[in-house]
């Protein structure tokens, strides 16, 4: 799902509001979380996840195409990890499966 795809299906959901609304909000919500982690915040959503920032070491790396060693420079890196509900969600049986046995 792309960005459009979900400011389209909130707009069918909620018929009192405006897809420009909408898109205002879920733009909003992302600013907000984009500002929070460049901050060096963590964003916790209960039962989605958490959205928080990693720091990575400089290293020594390897051009995959030549061998020939590379310097990379250290970053900082987004990561995101799944709650419980939403893990649990994506692990539970399809009814067809459960249906096949």
């Amino acid at each position: 799902m792309i960005k459009s795809e979900l400011v389209q299906r909130l707009a069918e959901e909620n018929p009192h509001l405006f897809v420009k609304d909408v898109e205002k909000i879920v733009a909003t919500i992302f600013d907000t979380i984009s500002e929070a982690m460049a901050e060096g915040d963590r964003v916790e959503l209960r039962g989605f996840g958490a959205f928080s920032v990693k720091h990575r070491e400089a290293r020594v790396g390897r051009n995959p195409r030549t061998g020939e060693a590379v310097n990379i420079e250290e970053k900082w890196t987004p990561f995101f990890k799944a709650g419980k509900e939403m893990r649990e969600r994506l692990n539970r049986p399809e009814p067809s499966a459960l249906a096949a046995e």
